[in-house]
């Protein structure tokens, strides 16, 4: 069941920030608002490790411990990490001047984000289940 509901808050997310940046990008709101770059590095740290708590919850139970959260900061650290290799890859090309503060602020972010979603997962998904187990036994 904790699984079932974890995808389903994993495939709202994914289409909600797929179709933030549509409009982001579309209307050049990365230019005119500032913080839009922070908010969605927050939604995309927080997506991978809601994703990484769904691959990690499939062969076993999952529970709150050092060893977990060592796993999620990794993964992502090691995507937005890709993700800034890609962005400073697209500055080569395209000529713009690479920010090296830009890119440790959104490491920064996406580390946050995944923090967020350990503790989402555990406070919010997971005490349904207990929520649960505790209503019927008593």
């Amino acid at each position: 069941m904790i699984r079932k509901r974890l995808i389903q808050h994993l495939i709202s997310l994914m289409f909600f920030i797929f179709l933030a940046n549509f409009f982001i990008l579309k209307f050049y709101w990365y230019s005119l608002i500032w913080y839009l770059d922070i908010i969605m590095h927050l939604l995309g740290g927080f997506w991978v490790g809601l994703f990484f708590l769904y691959i990690f919850s499939r062969k076993q139970q999952v529970y709150f411990n050092l060893n977990l959260i060592l796993k999620i900061f990794f993964v992502s650290f090691l995507v937005g990490f890709l993700w800034e290799l890609y962005e400073f890859y697209l500055n080569v090309v395209s000529g713009t001047i690479f920010n090296f503060n830009d890119t440790i602020s959104d490491l920064c972010f996406d580390l946050l984000g995944s923090i967020v979603s350990i503790l989402y997962f555990f406070k919010i998904i997971m005490s349904e289940r207990i929520n649960k187990v505790q209503w019927k036994n008593g």
